[in-house]
C-alpha cells in the first residue's frame, strides 16, 4: 500500500471513529464515549478538562444526569497526519448545536464552532483518542457543558 492509501484508508477509519463517537454523544447520551479513548487520555475542554476513561465516562454521567438536553455535534474538514505506523494527528472543525430540554426546541447558529485536535494511537483494540483538545473560535447563546468536576466523585 503506497503513504497516499494508507493516509486515505487511515483518514476513514479515524473519521468513521469520529461520527461514530459523536453518535454516542448525541443518541445516547456519551454512554460508551469513554471506549473510544485510551486509559490515560487528556479530554481538553474550553473550561475544564478531564484525565482518563474514568473522568471522561463522569463527564458524560453528569451531562445525563442534568436531564433532557438535545445536541447535535457536526464535524467538518476533517484531516489526518500519520505521525507512525501507530500515530495520527487529526484535525477538524466541530459545530455544537445544544439546548436543554426535548425535540423540536427553536432553531439558532451553533453555540459553538471549534478547532479541534486529537492525537490517535492504534492499539491492539483498534483506534482510540490519546488527547482531544477543544480550541474555541466562536461561542454564544447557550452555554456549553464543560463543568470543573470533583476528583473525589
Amino acid at each position: 500500500m503506497s503513504l497516499t492509501q494508507e493516509r486515505l484508508w487511515t483518514s476513514w477509519e479515524l473519521h468513521t471513529l469520529l461520527v461514530d463517537y459523536w453518535h454516542d454523544v448525541d443518541t445516547n447520551w456519551g454512554r460508551n464515549a469513554a471506549s473510544y479513548y485510551t486509559e490515560d487520555a487528556l479530554f481538553e475542554g474550553s473550561q475544564a478538562s478531564y484525565r482518563g476513561r474514568e473522568q471522561i465516562a463522569k463527564f458524560y454521567r453528569w451531562r445525563e444526569d442534568r436531564g433532557a438536553r438535545t445536541a447535535v455535534h457536526l464535524v467538518s474538514n476533517f484531516r489526518a497526519e500519520l505521525l507512525g505506523p501507530a500515530e495520527a494527528l487529526c484535525t477538524w472543525y466541530l459545530q455544537l448545536y445544544a439546548a436543554d430540554g426535548v425535540p423540536v426546541l427553536p432553531t439558532h447558529a451553533p453555540i459553538l464552532v471549534a478547532m479541534m485536535t486529537d492525537r490517535c494511537q492504534r492499539l491492539d483494540e483498534g483506534w482510540l483518542c490519546s488527547h482531544r483538545k477543544f480550541e474555541s473560535w466562536f461561542e454564544g447563546g447557550i452555554a456549553t457543558t464543560n463543568p470543573v468536576l470533583d476528583a473525589s466523585r
